[in-house]
């Protein structure tokens, strides 16, 4: 990797502000001043320091954010907010991405992170990856449509989905329940209910695989996953 890269990677400042350090001669590779911004690097093997501290370098970020409505799960937007803006800009320069989407009015439990294998893996259709959401509804969730959804419901496109796991948390005029599906169609947690006559009013997700969403963080706040979280996501 090249020097200008890695330092830029991990916060040094934009890749001007990293040719003006290296230009200093601030930055030494096993103990030797390197200048050229151009210079390759191996970060497991060369030791790397920069005003004789050493730098710690890793490829991958991986965040947990408690994503507020209003923001869409993006990257960048002409018009409108992202959940990227919400991150501080020692992350931000790890340029993570959404894994995956909350639509803008939608709350919960959203992976950001710059690992392509881990969010082709959690996302694949061939994973069965469980999602689990909390959602209120604007009418009586009955065990009929427990029995509807275990069997798959027709969405308003003729297309008809994999079994998801009802739960009824309470019923009435409005309902609370959770919802746990194995895929991801645009807008599927509403458009299963409106199969079956009923409007989500709230919806939140609670999970994502073996990822639970960590109650202490507040509308809006993240943190970056331990690395036994990171494992279990990995199923390793």
């Amino acid at each position: 990797m090249r020097i200008d890269k890695l330092l830029a990677n991990i916060g040094y400042g934009s890749r001007k502000e990293v040719k003006s350090l290296l230009k200093s001669g601030a930055v030494k590779v096993d103990g030797v001043p390197v200048k050229d911004a151009k210079q390759h690097v191996n970060p497991d093997e060369q030791e790397v320091t920069v005003y004789n501290e050493e730098v710690v370098y890793r490829e991958f970020i991986y965040l947990m954010l408690h994503k507020p409505q209003g923001l869409i799960s993006a990257t960048e937007d002409v018009s409108q907010p992202t959940v990227v803006d919400l991150l501080e800009p020692e992350d931000a320069v790890f340029e993570p991405f959404p894994v995956g989407r909350l639509d803008k009015d939608t709350e919960g439990l959203l992976l950001l992170t710059n690992d392509g294998k881990l969010s082709h893996q959690l996302l694949s259709p061939k994973k069965h990856v469980p999602k689990t959401y909390l959602a209120h509804i604007n009418s009586e969730v009955t065990e009929e449509d427990v029995e509807a959804f275990k069997n798959g419901v027709t969405l308003d496109d003729g297309y008809v989905t994999k079994p998801g796991v009802l739960e009824i948390i309470e019923s009435g005029e409005t309902s609370v329940i959770h919802l746990t599906i194995t895929e991801g169609k645009f807008h599927q947690v509403k458009r299963m209910f409106e199969s079956v006559g009923k409007k989500v009013v709230y919806l939140k997700r609670l999970s994502m695989g073996e990822l639970k969403l960590d109650e202490e963080l507040d509308l809006g706040q993240y943190r970056e996953l331990t690395d036994e979280e990171v494992a279990l996501l990995k199923g390793e």
